[in-house]
């Protein structure tokens, strides 16, 4: 009866064993392995108890059972510290191996010493052998260390349910369930219902039921290992491994696939050294010499359709073996359809920008006429200046390139272009001024003349309006000073605020320059067209008193293009 007893645990912690090495996964805890290795191992000693008949043969089957009754102990609180996330240093380990050690080295001198047994003999009863042993003080010691180990790992468990929050629930509920098993084996399972059957190898099988369970279930809760396996998996995912010194160390097909040099390379082989591999070789370089620098695209073209061509993602790492780098990882990502999809985005994204560019010229377009047409109906109104917004704008025009090739003053060329386009607005606001004033054929009234001066004010005002939703801030402010300030004088003596100096703007210094060589040199209903040199000479005059004198070298320079454009119209 025993022996059947014996002999189907034995079979059973086998077959349980067979199931462990089915499921098996490189990334299991080497503890589980060491566990459902000894587990068989002390249930074979269990069984050659039973049928053991001399004495040397019981004391050999009992050394072979507590080959596992000195180790399991061990390995089963390994396992909860690991699964535990709980660092034990090396030391410890070796320190706790040892003790474990000592204890089996004492159960090897059973029947030569009394370390562990003090006396052992064989009586025979029922007609069976029977084991008969009087405990030394290792043993003592076994059962000491067995039952710490057994709190140890009870407290552990303990103490992750209520602090760690990382570590599944399932776990540690399953992990008490085989560390109480064995324990409870050896104090309390031993014997029961006054049979002479010892039921420890029973518990060493249900313990390895449960660490089947927390194999399956263990690996899911890894993140790394699955998202790396999960990897591995993917079609499109190719890596390659190196040592330090560049020599390949393996790869899988997509990566073969993809750099079809790697198919004729040995393992342990230098790579990167043909010019065919250098491709890949300028990665790992690019790596050591900048970790950051650890990503790049790799192009497969396809020499009959380069429509057909593939692009990877490269990701260059350190390979790690647990915490050592042992050399270098690259991984391939097919990125093909996302660089399709951005060069489309891209192809897009320009002609959308040119769409919009395209239109937003129009509207600006269509504003700057709008503007010139505004400023021409208001002309249109004034019988003495025919022609003077577009003679005015074009003097602009020329003072401010003069101005910019003397590099004197630091113009930018939005401000250029907002000068030029502000121009014609200039004398915007004598829409307001009354016809009987504007259209006066002779010279004005004093009050006549007052009432023409409220044109700047007004002018600044009715821009301010027009302008007043534009997004160009910068050209707003600077049509309403050309149209408020440029009847200004630099000795503080014009209107309509009396500015003095630099107080006036530089765009409506620059307006008041052309604007007073235009009245010169054109005909008035009131006086007719100066020649070029007597209206230089009153320009030149005016240098520090009407006009800023830092205009002066700009104007002189200014003056020959000036008298051929003046020259062009009077033709």
């Amino acid at each position: 009866m025993l022996e059947v007893f014996y002999e189907a645990t034995f079979i059973l912690s086998l077959l349980l064993a067979g199931v462990y090495v089915y499921i098996w996964h490189k990334h299991f805890d080497v503890n589980f392995t060491m566990i459902f290795t000894l587990v068989p191992v002390a249930c074979l000693g269990y069984y050659l108890s039973s049928v053991a008949v001399t004495l040397d043969g019981a004391i050999r089957a009992q050394q072979i059972i507590y080959i596992g009754g000195s180790f399991l102990q061990l390995f089963v609180l390994m396992s909860i510290f690991n699964l535990c996330k709980i660092n034990v240093p090396k030391w410890v380990r070796a320190a706790l191996f040892a003790v474990c050690a000592a204890i089996y080295a004492s159960v090897l001198t059973i029947g030569k010493k009394d370390f562990f047994y003090k006396n052992v003999s064989l009586d025979i009863k029922d007609g069976r052998a029977v084991i008969v042993r009087e405990y030394g003080f290792m043993h003592t010691v076994f059962f000491i260390v067995l039952a710490a180990f057994f709190l140890v790992g009870i407290i552990t468990l303990l103490y992750s349910w209520f602090t760690k929050k990382d570590v599944p629930r399932q776990i540690l509920l399953l992990l008490v369930i085989p560390d109480a098993i064995c324990v409870l084996g050896y104090t309390v399972l031993r014997n029961i219902y006054g049979t002479d059957i010892e039921f420890v190898s029973v518990g060493y099988c249900m313990a390895q039921v449960m660490y089947l369970l927390i194999a399956y279930r263990v690996n899911l809760y890894d993140v790394g290992d699955t998202v790396i396996d999960s990897m591995v998996q993917e079609e499109e995912i190719g890596y390659i491994s190196f040592d330090f010194k560049n020599r390949y160390l393996g790869s899988n097909a997509v990566a073969r696939k993809i750099v079809p040099e790697l198919n004729d390379v040995a393992v342990d082989e230098a790579f990167g050294y043909k010019p065919s591999e250098r491709k890949i070789r300028h990665f790992l370089e690019a790596f050591k010499q900048d970790p950051s620098s650890n990503t790049g695209i790799l192009t497969v073209h396809d020499e009959d359709n380069h429509d057909n061509d593939r692009y990877y993602a490269v990701n260059v790492n350190y390979l790690y073996d647990g915490s050592r780098k042992r050399g270098y990882i690259i991984t391939f990502n097919d990125d093909t359809e996302n660089r399709k999809y951005i060069q489309l985005l891209d192809n897009f994204n320009e002609d959308l920008r040119l769409e919009v560019e395209k239109k937003t010229q129009h509207i600006v377009s269509m504003h700057d006429n709008l503007i010139m047409s505004l400023a021409m109906m208001v002309e249109s109104r004034d019988n003495s200046t025919g022609g003077h917004i577009k003679r005015t704008s074009e003097g602009v025009r020329i003072l401010v390139d003069e101005i910019n090739k003397e590099g004197e003053l630091d113009l930018t060329p939005e401000f250029c272009k907002n000068v030029i386009k502000a121009a014609p607005m200039h004398d915007l606001g004598k829409i307001a001024v009354d016809d009987a004033v504007l259209k006066k054929p002779g010279r004005f009234t004093d009050a006549e003349y007052e009432e023409m001066k409220k044109h700047s004010a007004e002018g600044a005002r009715v821009i301010h309006e027009i302008l007043l939703h534009t997004d160009d801030e910068q050209f707003k402010v600077i049509a309403e000073n050309v149209a408020h300030y440029h009847h200004e004088r630099y000795d503080g003596s014009g209107y309509p605020d009396k500015l003095k100096g630099e107080q006036i703007p530089l765009e409506a210094r620059i307006m008041a320059i052309a604007d007073v060589y235009d009245a010169l040199v054109s005909k008035r209903v009131y006086k007719e067209a100066f020649d070029f040199e007597r209206a230089n000479n009153i320009i030149l005059e005016g240098m520090g008193t009407q006009f800023d004198p830092k205009l002066r070298t700009a104007y002189e320079n200014a003056r020959p293009r000036l008298e051929r454009y003046y020259s062009s119209k009077e033709e």
